[in-house]
Formats: structure tokens, sequence, C-alpha cells
């Protein structure tokens, strides 16, 4: 018989996460995956658990073969297998390997009291951007000034002028860790958003060079223009491949909902990398996280807003962290040029 051989450094970071998310003696701890998906980070995770105290247990869905999920971007193999979504909210944890963002099951799972963390980079990028209470210090206060402003107002030297009206929706924070009961996050992370109130978004977006497509993992190459008028884009322009790239993925869905402005936010991990997709040479095994966290970027969407409580769900959706922008609450000045203007926000030293 085989024996799965576990990583004692991975041990380590996943249980000092987990104590960061006041894992303890009495709870319980489940893990979601799909299929084949990381198994060492299932087995890793419970013994993590365990470690604490904790009783765990893991639930693994076919991730192939499964009818697709209507409706939503959150399309995975827990849809319609509601026995595993009541085992999962019996739990008081639920690590997600498996990635049930955008979904009906993830806020079920949620009401139900489980807090949730999701876990998709691989273990380099769990290590390089492992989270700080200073983080989430930084975070939270970037929530709380969004929780309290009108109107967000973005430019940038490429061209960009553009207001969102606020106050409709909440605001999310996420920086890597989750110690509350119901609460969501990705470990990484480190940024925190909101959705504009339905139809107030204004102005121009100009993608410059240097932006990032995240659903592509590239840089963008030339310059692009949006006109966004009451929450939609309603023209585009641009003469290179990355005008006609965009143009092209969101009419594929056949949606026109795939043109409304989804969240906006920033970044404020200092420990993710702008350069990241242009360094790795592991980009198939790795996500987005370093494009949507690194420090003063603008995270500018597209597409769905569900998570934040709208009726779009769309399942198209544009992640394009902007660099070098000035940003505005109401008369809060938060960043300039892709800096840290409002002085709490620093991380401290910088």
């Amino acid at each position: 018989m085989s024996r799965a051989v576990v990583d004692v450094e991975m041990l380590d970071v996943f249980k000092a996460e987990l104590k960061l998310c006041k894992v303890k003696e009495g709870e319980v701890v489940a893990v979601l995956s799909g299929g084949n998906d990381h198994p060492e980070y299932a087995q890793t995770f419970m013994l993590a658990a365990q470690s604490l105290g904790a009783t765990t247990f893991h639930v693994n869905v076919p991730k192939y073969g499964q009818r697709k999920a209507a409706g939503v971007q959150g399309r995975h193999a827990l849809t319609g297998n509601q026995p595993a979504v009541d085992t999962l909210k019996r739990a008081d944890m639920v690590i997600d390997l498996l990635g049930l963002l955008f979904s009906a099951e993830q806020a079920e799972i949620q009401a139900a009291g489980a807090r949730i963390l999701r876990v998709m980079e691989p273990f380099h990028i769990l290590k390089q951007m492992f989270p700080t209470e200073d983080l989430r210090r930084r975070t939270e206060l970037s929530r709380t000034l969004l929780q309290s402003a009108k109107v967000m107002h973005i430019t940038s030297p490429g061209g960009t002028d553009v207001r969102y009206g606020l106050k409709q929706y909440p605001v999310i924070s996420e920086y890597g860790y989750t110690d509350e009961s119901g609460r969501w996050d990705h470990w990484p992370s480190g940024f925190a958003f909101t959705q504009a109130t339905d139809g107030e978004v204004n102005g121009t977006v100009v993608l410059m060079p240097g932006d990032i497509l995240c659903a592509f993992k590239r840089y963008i190459q030339s310059p692009v223009t949006l006109i966004i008028k009451d929450g939609y884009i309603v023209d585009l322009k641009g003469e290179g491949t990355d005008a006609h790239l965009i143009r092209n993925y969101i009419e594929s869905f056949g949606d026109p909902r795939g043109w409304a402005i989804s969240h906006i936010g920033w970044g404020s991990n200092e420990r993710a990398h702008w350069h990241h997709i242009a360094a790795s040479q592991q980009l198939a095994s790795e996500h987005i996280m370093n494009a949507l966290s690194f420090y003063g970027n603008v995270l500018f969407s597209t597409g769905p807003n569900t998570e934040l409580g709208g009726t779009n769900d769309t399942p198209c959706h544009l992640d394009i962290p902007l660099r070098g922008c000035s940003l505005w609450l109401d008369d809060i000045h938060i960043l300039n040029r892709g800096e840290f203007a409002y002085p709490e926000l620093r991380v401290p030293g910088r």
C-alpha cells in the first residue's frame, strides 16, 4: 500500500495560515476538492487542522462529466450536489480547492456560518504572498474608506477619467485569511473593492501598456479606450490586438450584460509582483492573485456583480488591474499615479 508523502514545509505554512484563521480545538474543518486536483493540499490542510485540535473531513466531487451550471460565472462541479453542500454547511471552516466564487452554493455555505478560504495558487505563490496582520489592517482601512464614500474618481496620465457613484452595494476586503463566521477570503490576496450604484459609472477608461488582462495572463500592448455610459461600455476603441481581443472575447458570450462595469477597488499587497506574468515560467499552474493584489493597482473589472449581491450573473468577466492611476474618494486622495497618497494605507517605512 502506497503512502502519501507530506511536505514538512508545506505543513508548517498551512498550519501558520490556519492559525491566522483561528482554527482551534473542537472546530470542524472541511476540505472541498474536485477530481484529482491538489491532493497534496487536501491532505496537508487536514493534517494541519488536526494538529490544531480540529476535526477534519474531505469532500471530493467528480470534476468532469457534470452538467454545466446555468447563468453564473461560477460554474463548478458542486452544482446540483445538495448532499455535499449540506455536509459542508455543517463545518466551521471550508478550504475551497474547487473554486466556488460567484456561485449560489458558496453563498449558501456562507449563510450557514461556515467561513471559507479559497486556495488555488501553487505553493511558491502561497509562500511569497503570505498574509500579515498589517496587510489586514491596511486592507480593512481601504474597506472602511470605501464604505463612507459617495463618489470614486479615477484618472491616469493615459487619459482615464471616470466616476463611480457608490453606496448601493457592500464593500469586500480580501487579505488572505478568514477568522469570522460566514466570511470568505482567498489565500493569497490583498485588495478591497465594491460595486457602483446601478447605472452610475460614467467616463473614459484607457487601458495602457503594462495594464493586465487577467483572463489571458498578458499585459496590454497598445492603448484601448473604453467609453462608459450609465454603467455599460458603449464604445471600445483601439488599433492593436488588445482592442480586438477584448471585443471578440465579450461578444463571444452573446450576452449584452458582459459589457457592464463590475467591481472596482485597489490592491494593497506589497508582496505581490506586477512583473509576475512576465517572469513566471509556470503560468499554466498559476492563477492571477499577483496581478489582482499588487500594491497600488486600481482593480477595474467588467461583467457580473453577484458576488456583491447584484443581479448580473453573466458568465463574461474581465479583471484588468491598472497601473499608475490616481484615485479619489469624494475629496480624499487615495492614490497618486499608483502610489498611496493616503498615509495610513502605505506599508510602514515605505
